[in-house]
Order: structure tokens, then C-alpha cells, then sequence
């Protein structure tokens, strides 16, 4: 895999995947997801009109179902299992997209990374411009994948669980990356899920999710890296990263990693958890 020296080692171009569809080894993932305001279906979009050899990972069906959270992790073997059924194996290069790009697809990039699969990427742009730009699609009835063996080892230490975040609050260990938007962050807009409280957790910083792309592709390594440390991150110092339900905290990881940032979690439970509870601390206004 290479890359311009100013791009992000984690995304690939239209013309690379162009020119690699169909080749053994190779998967493609549509992880599209949509807010209810967005007014789109994932799923349905996906069955109409997806890349070549696609297949559709289910970012509300693939979670663990003993949780109430929307989108909490699946242990291992369950993880596997779903991998396995999609036909990917943790040894494929694997490209995730999603609808406007940059987007959904960093959350199923570092669910495939965390769990083992090491050659998986995103696709710089989202399938809204592929389509655009008249590159190759398939309509009809997907065709369902050949199941496959995925071996997940699931790498823990980048999770961060409830109480490690409530630690986190309290002592300011890490730093904390907010990845919803400012009104939200701030508690002028109310949360999207009813009954949430509105606000951040104190301490935490803003970094909307969308600085980090443009036209739905993630920006080079050097305007990353301004973004980052204008929202107030020390690149030196461990982030941890949040949002509603630790979907979008994943483009601040793919940001991070990509300018060399390692010391980074994500706090899967996200604002639903924290929102949702009565017992934990919210401050309104700015950071």
C-alpha cells in the first residue's frame, strides 16, 4: 500500500480501488449509516445500488444484544461470526465506505483493525461522489457472500469502558475528543435521542467530526494535524474519543492515527451512556 507522503497511510483512492475490484484477497464493505434527520436507508441503498462485490455491514444489527446501547462492541466470537458471514477474513485488504464519505466508515475500519484485521482501509470520498464520477456499480439482488474464517483477536486496551471514562473525567488522564457538533457539544441543541441530557463531559474538547474532511475525504496529514491541535489536542498527550454512540468518534481515531497519534481510545458507550445516566457530570457552554 502507498500513499502521497502528505496523505494518511489508512485510505485509499478511487483509482486504486478502480483498478483492484474483483482481484482475490480484496474486500469491499458498504457501512453506511444515517441519522433518522438524514432521511436515508442505509440498507435499502445498499440493495438498490453498491460497488462491485460489496457487502453491507449493519451498524444497528451487528452490536452486542445484551447491551441498550445503540451501538455497543460485540465480543469476540460474535464479531467473528458476523465477519465470517460477510465473508471477510481478518488476512483480506478490506475497503469500508459509506454514502458522503468519512462519515460511518472510519467506525467499521477500526472495529476490522481492533479485532485483527490490520489491511483494512477506508475509501477516501464515499460512494455519493463514486457514483457521480460514473465508476463502477452493481444494481439488483446482492449476492450473498461465500462465508469465510475470520479469526478475531480483539486488541482491548484501545476501548475505553464506562468507569475508565469516569476516571478519566475525574483525573484528566486523557484528553477527551468530542466528535458531535458544537451545538450539541455546548447544550444549546438537544440530543438526538429523546430524553438525553444535552452538554459535554467536563474537561473534553470539541472536534466536530466533519473538520477533518472535505468533499468526504480526510484531509492530508498536515491540515489534520492543525485541525487537531486548534481544537485544543496536545499530539503528544493520550485522547480518548466520543461522540453519540461511538460511530463518528471513530473519524477523530482515523485522524489521529493517521498524523503518527497511538495513544488513542475510543469510549465506545459514548454520549448515550453518559448522557443517559443521572449520575454522571455535564457542563454546558464552550470547552
Amino acid at each position: 500500500m502507498t500513499t502521497a507522503p502528505d496523505q494518511s497511510p489508512f485510505v485509499v483512492s478511487f483509482d486504486w480501488l478502480k483498478n483492484r475490484i474483483g482481484e482475490p484477497g480484496l474486500k469491499i464493505v458498504d457501512a453506511s449509516w444515517y441519522l433518522p434527520a438524514q432521511n436515508r436507508n442505509a440498507a435499502a441503498e445498499y440493495a438498490a445500488c453498491r460497488i462491485p462485490g460489496a457487502v453491507f455491514f449493519d451498524q444497528d444489527k451487528h452490536v452486542d444484544p445484551a447491551s441498550d446501547l445503540p451501538h455497543t462492541i460485540q465480543n469476540q466470537a460474535d464479531f467473528a461470526s458476523t465477519a465470517s458471514a460477510l465473508g471477510l477474513s481478518e488476512t483480506d485488504t478490506i475497503v469500508v465506505y459509506d454514502g458522503p464519505g468519512m462519515f460511518t466508515a472510519p467506525r467499521v475500519w477500526w472495529l476490522l483493525r481492533i479485532f485483527g484485521a490490520g489491511n483494512t482501509y477506508v475509501l477516501d470520498g464515499g460512494f455519493d461522489s463514486w457514483k457521480k464520477q460514473g465508476l463502477p456499480t452493481e444494481t439488483g439482488e446482492p449476492v450473498k457472500p461465500a462465508p469465510a474464517a475470520f479469526s478475531a483477536t480483539l486488541n482491548s486496551s484501545t476501548i475505553t469502558s464506562f468507569d475508565e471514562m469516569r476516571s478519566i473525567v475525574d483525573t484528566g488522564s486523557s484528553q477527551i475528543a468530542d466528535a458531535r457538533g458544537p451545538g450539541r457539544f455546548t447544550g444549546a441543541e438537544a440530543e438526538p435521542r429523546q430524553g438525553m441530557r444535552s452538554g459535554h463531559m467536563p474537561g473534553a474538547r470539541n472536534v466536530p467530526f466533519p473538520i477533518l474532511s472535505e468533499g468526504g475525504k480526510l484531509k492530508p496529514i498536515p491540515a489534520l494535524r492543525e485541525a487537531l491541535e486548534a481544537a485544543g489536542l496536545d499530539l503528544d498527550k493520550p485522547v480518548v474519543t466520543t461522540c453519540g454512540s461511538g460511530v463518528t468518534a471513530a473519524v477523530i481515531t482515523l485522524a489521529l492515527q493517521s498524523v503518527g497519534h497511538n495513544n488513542t481510545t475510543l469510549y465506545d458507550g459514548s454520549w448515550s451512556q453518559w448522557g443517559g445516566r443521572d449520575d454522571t457530570p455535564i457542563v454546558t457552554g464552550e470547552a
